[in-house]
């Protein structure tokens, strides 16, 4: 009877165990798309930036079209002297406008190679999973931050957000995750789960 509480007890611990992982995951993973969501809402904030920047040049280039166009009617008509001296004098306020758009058009340029930078950029899932596929064994969050942060120094690659994107994989079935004792490592789907070499007994010989 003793041995059978004694089961009982070690399988609602067993089971207990499992569910507060299990809510961990889940919280991690709520954590990491909301993390997307505010990328992606700057995103769209910088887009829409870039948007009026081009409505504004596609105005100011709108009103010199409309100038050059009407000046070529106005030169060919027969107007007295004193009024052609008059018109002469508007080329000021044209240059003006045509040095705001030029203005305008290298402020779109900048912005826009900038957000292709961004975008050009490897995500943190890409980089992680990358890693993986070149790794022979299992490794632990802290040894990928570690290793992705000296690999791309110009990235603020912390610790807690690859053990978050690396649950993340593991839930899509992009990676996988082992145990060994209280320590945690992760593979590539397809990479073998040898165990890391620190936990082998290579000194055993000596």
């Amino acid at each position: 009877m003793s041995e059978s509480m004694t089961d009982t007890m070690g399988l609602t611990h067993q089971y207990s165990t499992q569910v507060a992982a299990d809510l961990e995951t889940n919280l991690k993973e709520q954590e990491r798309i909301n993390g997307d969501i505010a990328a992606l809402q700057q995103q769209l904030a910088a887009l829409q930036h870039d948007h009026s920047v081009l409505v504004n040049i596609q105005q100011a280039l709108g009103v010199t079209q409309s100038t050059k166009e009407s000046t070529p009617s106005a030169e060919t008509a027969t107007v007295p002297a004193a009024r052609q001296k008059i018109k002469s004098a508007p080329r000021s306020k044209q240059t003006a406008r045509k040095t705001t758009a030029a203005q305008e058009r290298t402020t779109a340029r900048k912005s826009t190679a900038k957000s292709e930078t961004k975008t050009s950029q490897p995500t943190l899932v890409e980089l992680i999973r990358q890693h993986l596929t070149e790794q022979d064994e299992p490794r632990s969050a802290a040894e990928i931050s570690t290793a992705l942060g000296q690999a791309h120094p110009q990235r603020d690659i912390k610790t807690k957000v690859v053990r978050v994107t690396l649950e993340g994989l593991v839930a899509r079935s992009q990676a996988q995750r082992t145990k060994q004792g209280s320590s945690v490592y992760y593979t590539a789907p397809e990479a073998e789960t040898t165990p890391p070499a620190e936990a082998q007994p290579e000194d055993s010989a000596s």
